[in-house]
């Protein structure tokens, strides 16, 4: 990965009317470098990624690719290819016509758009798909050729606006490995829209959450994973398990109060200058342990242990998933085994995998969180091929 930065965007701000959709959007993304832009419907991930496009424009702030000031030139001029979520391929057009429609219309010679779209058939795994229409191929094979006609233009930066979303499960995790190992060989800059936390994680160097039009925090999968910056990102990250506590700061540490439903614990508080009152613990289902509560348990002496009773089971794979009645409202808790619906339990969560921050109502309203917490996260953005300008003329 390059040092100097290759795609940077400053102070970017996009809205629609009187409606702000995004705003002081401050980035820089490395030549070479793989980054997601995650966020759950309307967050303004697909309106970033359009504006990098060029088939938004910025009410304010400017867009440079490799110190050459593109904020407003048309999609064409910049150096780019987008993938659509749609795919966006030409129904009556074969694999090999739509993978060199944009050579064609660059007026590239006969011979080397042949020699081109044989080489993306081939990188690709279509070789002797060349004579077959869309109709004909299956859905991974649909989003190989529109991968290919965006790379046969050989772009600077290759854009994917969710373009996994319309496969189904177990093709989407071939082609994730697929399209993240030929970015890699490629050397490609990429930059991917995804709701998905899951792709995000496995295909990309960095993520980039968005929020409400912001980012919320940035960073290789591993940190925001293990330390996210906000109540927000924990939840989306999967922390969506939560409880309200009562604590005070100790040194650099925090206490966590005892009380007739949870043990006192000393931990480390995700946010920084945490003052005494009421927090906000957050918790992955897989991250807590499920014990008996007879009088016989051993509870963890460096983490939070709740006092609970079981309220449902199920069965999902590899665990068994608790539906657990805690002080406050219901958490989720996998488990090697089943426990009896009504069974008194504790909860413990090791105060490596427990994130603390301050209750604040204008964030948490913004929060993803029900009473039972879902096993997914958001539902991705609808996106609609505007045009093919980008991937298409020179």
């Amino acid at each position: 990965m390059a040092e100097q930065s290759f795609l940077t965007l400053r102070k970017l701000g996009v809205g629609y009317g009187r409606t702000e959709v995004l705003r002081d959007i401050d980035l820089n993304i490395d030549k070479g470098e793989f980054v997601a832009l995650l966020g759950s419907s309307g967050c303004g991930k697909t309106t970033l990624l359009r504006s990098i496009a060029g088939f938004v424009r910025p009410s304010i702030g400017s867009i440079a690719v490799s110190d050459r000031e593109v904020t407003h030139l048309p999609p064409e001029k910049r150096g780019m290819a987008l993938v659509f979520q749609s795919y966006a391929l030409w129904p009556h057009m074969t694999v090999s016509q739509n993978i060199g429609y944009g050579l064609k219309l660059r007026r590239y010679p006969r011979q080397e758009i042949a020699r081109r779209v044989s080489e993306m058939e081939g990188l690709l795994g279509l070789s002797g798909l060349s004579a077959r229409k869309p109709a004909a191929l299956s859905g991974g094979q649909r989003q190989r050729v529109a991968l290919g006609r965006a790379l046969a233009i050989d772009p600077e930066i290759l854009l994917l606006d969710e373009p996994l979303s319309n496969l189904d499960a177990r093709i989407r995790l071939t082609v994730r490995h697929e399209i993240r190992a030929l970015q890699r060989r490629l050397g490609i800059t990429a930059i991917h829209v995804t709701h998905d936390r899951e792709e995000a994680m496995v295909m990309a160097d960095r993520i980039v959450i968005l929020n409400a039009g912001r980012i919320a925090q940035q960073g290789s999968p591993e940190e925001v994973y293990n330390r996210p910056a906000s109540a927000f990102v924990a939840a989306f990250m999967g922390a969506e398990n939560v409880v309200r506590l009562n604590g005070a700061p100790e040194g650099e540490r925090f206490r966590i109060a005892a009380s007739d439903t949870n043990r006192t614990c000393l931990l480390t508080p995700s946010q920084p200058g945490l003052g005494a009152g009421r927090v906000e613990a957050r918790f992955r289902a897989e991250a807590a342990q499920l014990q008996q509560r007879d009088g016989g348990e051993i509870v963890a002496s460096d983490g939070l242990a709740l006092h609970g009773r079981v309220l449902g089971v199920s069965y999902p794979g590899g665990v068994w998933r608790h539906v657990v009645a805690v002080e406050g409202g219901e958490v989720l808790v996998d488990a090697p085994r089943a426990f009896a619906v009504g069974d008194a339990v504790s909860v413990v969560i090791p105060a490596a995998h427990l994130f603390v921050f301050g209750v604040d109502a204008s964030v948490a309203s913004a929060i993803p969180v029900s009473r039972t917490p879902a096993a997914a996260v958001g539902v991705g953005e609808k996106s609609h091929a505007q045009s093919l300008n980008l991937e298409t003329n020179p």
